[in-house]
């Protein structure tokens, strides 16, 4: 009899582990179709693929439907996808576009970061923000997003001019400038601050990164070990190319930088080599998949009530931060020497936040230098810039019209690009003041017939 009892013990519980795994890849069939669809959507209306996936999150999330929790398993797969992400980014990374540029890319990035620092710092004291929050917005507002700013480029056929040269060359500085960004932003975390062995790591980061630019820049292409084996066996380049990224992330790891930094090391290494076609046709759907993963994981975490609740909030940050952001990119590449018919069209293309926004946003959560309420915030604003980027290139495209020259002040860039608008508005304006006018000229009259129909008694 207690064998009998063992058995349908044992027969149930593997029943429920089938269940329970036919659950698993019903929930993944639902997640990866819903995320096909957000993505494909959001392309056929002018938006990254990407917010598509964000939106994804949100739909299937705790906000949403509630059909997918934000568990440990899909933060490891995010913490992945970020890995691949820089990864995909290093690789993307061209050494001779970034040297052609690389003083103004430089020192407009410098200015980009101070200044946000400086906006956010005076916002902090506004609003009795501790300085780890002020520093972490600071640095979440300086980066711009670069797949947004491309595809911009894209559009409005810059890409290969001198516009899109230098906004090229600031985006590729930005991507250099995350990781000791990330190094100070989880330095802060340490609860002694910046100390002594933080700024050695950040020094080394530093140094490694520009030692590594100069060393590419001394040669063509580096080449890849084995390199004619790999182009017979491609299927073994997509798992060398994993080893390579994970590799050197967990040797960043062990040495207290970050494994963020060495994913972003190796694909920058891979991407100046001459295997680097060949690594990026064979890792790109793992890291599609990868990246996918990590931004659902972000639409997983906004609330939509959060957001309905201060919906008045988040609309004022989201168009502060994207005018100041833009004015801080023009303004700080036209003192650099750019003349207003390039800086206007890059500022602008260059107003979205970034990609690696968000991984300084879950950075700061972790430290406990923005709190749950705050994340919220920062992660809203982000993916809602990105949604209104059809009006940022809608921008872009007047500001094209710049590349003439015939503007040589920033009231002139206005408006020969916004003169319709303005016209409008003026019109309106006139009219309204009219209206007004007559409005109150005929209560006048109205009471001045009153007084005389009704005098005073007395």
């Amino acid at each position: 009899m207690m064998r009998w009892r063992k058995l349908l013990s044992l027969s149930g519980t593997l029943w429920g582990k089938q269940l329970e795994h036919h659950f698993d890849l019903t929930g993944i069939a639902i997640v990866t179709s819903v995320a096909l669809l957000c993505g494909l959507g959001l392309s056929r209306l002018k938006q990254p693929a990407i917010v598509g996936y964000i939106v994804a999150g949100i739909v299937l999330g705790p906000g949403g439907f509630g059909l997918v929790s934000n568990s440990q398993s899909i933060h490891t797969l995010a913490e992945l996808g970020v890995l691949m992400l820089l990864f995909l980014v290093g690789m993307e990374l061209s050494v001779k576009s970034f040297l052609a540029v690389w003083k103004v890319a430089l020192l407009a990035v410098l200015g980009q970061i101070g200044l946000s620092l400086a906006v956010t710092a005076l916002a902090g004291l506004v609003l009795g923000w501790p300085m780890e929050r002020s520093i972490v917005f600071g640095f979440i507002v300086a980066l711009s997003g670069t797949a947004v700013a491309i595809k911009m480029l894209e559009d409005i056929g810059e890409l290969k001019t001198e516009t899109g040269r230098i906004t090229i060359g600031v985006l590729i500085a930005q991507d250099l400038a995350f990781v000791p960004l990330l190094l100070i932003t989880n330095g802060m975390g340490s609860g002694s601050g910046l100390d002594a062995a933080i700024i050695a790591k950040l020094a080394g980061a530093v140094a490694a990164l520009a030692g590594l630019v100069w060393f590419l820049s001394r040669r063509e292409r580096i080449t890849v070990p084995y390199g004619n084996w790999f182009r017979r066996n491609h299927d073994v380049v997509p798992l060398a190319a994993l080893a390579l990224c994970f590799t050197m992330a967990a040797l960043t790891g062990v040495l207290g930088l970050s494994t963020a930094f060495g994913a972003f090391i190796a694909g920058f290494m891979l991407g100046n080599s001459d295997g680097r076609t060949l690594s990026l046709r064979a890792t790109h759907p793992i890291q599609s998949v990868l990246v996918v993963v990590f931004f659902l994981s972000i639409g997983l975490l906004i609330d939509l009530t959060y957001v309905w609740d201060h919906l008045g909030e988040v609309l004022l940050l989201l168009l502060i931060v994207t005018l100041v952001k833009s004015a801080i990119n023009v303004g700080t590449l036209h003192l650099l020497g750019e003349p207003w018919e390039r800086a206007f069209p890059a500022g602008v293309i260059m107003g979205s936040l970034g990609e690696f926004s968000f991984v300084l946003a879950a950075a700061g959560l972790s430290i406990a230098a923005i709190d749950p309420q705050g994340y919220q915030l920062a992660v809203t604003v982000i993916a809602l810039s990105w949604l209104a980027s059809p009006l940022w290139l809608d921008a872009a495209k007047r500001f094209h019209a710049l590349a003439a020259g015939s503007a040589g002040s920033l009231r002139g860039a206005l408006e020969q690009v916004y003169g319709g608008e303005i016209a409008v508005v003026n019109r309106t304006a006139r009219t309204t003041m009219r209206g007004a006018r007559a409005g109150v000229a005929l209560i006048r009259r109205m009471a001045g017939r009153n007084g005389t129909n009704n005098p005073d008694p007395s």
